[in-house]
């Protein structure tokens, strides 16, 4: 009993801690800001323009969901499209709509499990979609700052680029990686070795089959969300061309997946602002983008709201 209430009480602790890092990062940023500005950019912002955002992050993740599907399939899980796209809406609602000790990727890890598999090979499956979706957010980012080198400073552009072309690196070592466990068996004994060659002997097994599909599927995730920034940027006013958000707005995303705050709040905005202002953006415009952009994320989460209540409801029929 103790070691669970010690076990509990460190969820809480990162629970807390988070909060702090988020608020903390928020007031210091509001703090740089024009409030009165603030409120006259939120007052003129487009509706329009507002639900486009809205349905290219709704289609984002529907088409993150479709690619999770065939990653899974290829694993030889099965399940059809609606329970991916149920699991990914009630993961994007723990992690948006419902920050909790339970993340996202464990909701569906678990859905996963409930279907009667292990937990460790779901949690595989899971692990590969996510590198998955990196891998296309990486290459974004490199394949955006090669074709438009003039986008941002050149000492940001060095510093992106290879910060890129090492993430590519990395991913390319960890496909290639179950050779090397092929020549050097004995390396598998290692426990930490082991679990890096699991994820690469999924990782060819699940682009084995529609290995160009899911390349263009994993492109769009990310398009899709880039598109959704556009159009909250314009309906707001901050008016640069689609390849600067491209430039810019997926070094934010990737910054804001470390896990330092509450899903990326604060960390997301403070990468905007300060990349957004190397090519001369107004800060509180761009403030705005972010926080009306992860209230864009909130809303679609909602659908998960939905599957979760139901996923309740069907567990206390059984009860009864």
């Amino acid at each position: 009993m103790s070691a669970a209430k010690s076990f509990l009480s460190m969820h809480v602790l990162k629970i807390l801690l988070r909060t702090a890092i988020t608020l903390t990062i928020l007031v210091l940023i509001a703090r740089t800001i024009n409030l009165q500005q603030a409120w006259q950019v939120m007052l003129h912002a487009r509706p329009e323009l507002l639900f486009v955002a809205v349905l290219s992050q709704f289609s984002s993740t529907g088409v993150s969901a479709y690619r999770w599907q065939l990653i899974m399939q290829n694993l030889n899980f099965g399940q059809s499209f609606i329970f991916y796209w149920r699991s990914c809406f009630k993961g994007m609602f723990f992690n948006q709509g419902l920050p909790t000790s339970i993340g996202g990727d464990a909701v569906r890890v678990l859905d996963v499990a409930a279907c009667g598999f292990r937990k460790r090979d779901a949690l595989y499956g899971v692990a590969v979609d996510r590198i998955a979706g990196l891998s296309a957010l990486i290459l974004l980012t490199l394949a955006t700052h090669l074709f438009n080198p003039s986008l941002l400073p050149v000492q940001v552009y060095r510093i992106v680029v290879v910060l890129s072309a090492l993430g590519c690196a990395g991913l390319v070592s960890l496909w290639l990686f179950k050779r090397v466990f092929k020549r050097f068996p004995a390396l598998g004994y290692y426990p930490q070795l082991a679990f890096i060659k699991a994820i690469s002997e999924r990782l060819a097994q699940a682009f084995a089959h529609h290995r160009w599909l899911l390349l263009v599927l994993s492109i769009l995730v990310p398009v899709f969300a880039m598109l959704g920034f556009y159009a909250t940027g314009w309906a707001l006013g901050l008016r640069y061309g689609l390849m600067a958000y491209f430039a810019i707005v997926p070094l934010a995303l990737v910054l804001s997946i470390i896990p330092a705050s509450i899903a990326g709040w604060g960390v997301r905005e403070g990468a905007l602002v300060g990349l957004f202002s190397l090519v001369g953006a107004d800060k509180t415009i761009v403030l705005m983008m972010s926080l009306l952009y992860g209230i864009t994320l909130i809303i679609v989460s909602i659908p998960g709201v939905f599957v979760f209540l139901q996923g309740r409801q069907h567990q206390g029929i059984k009860k009864d």
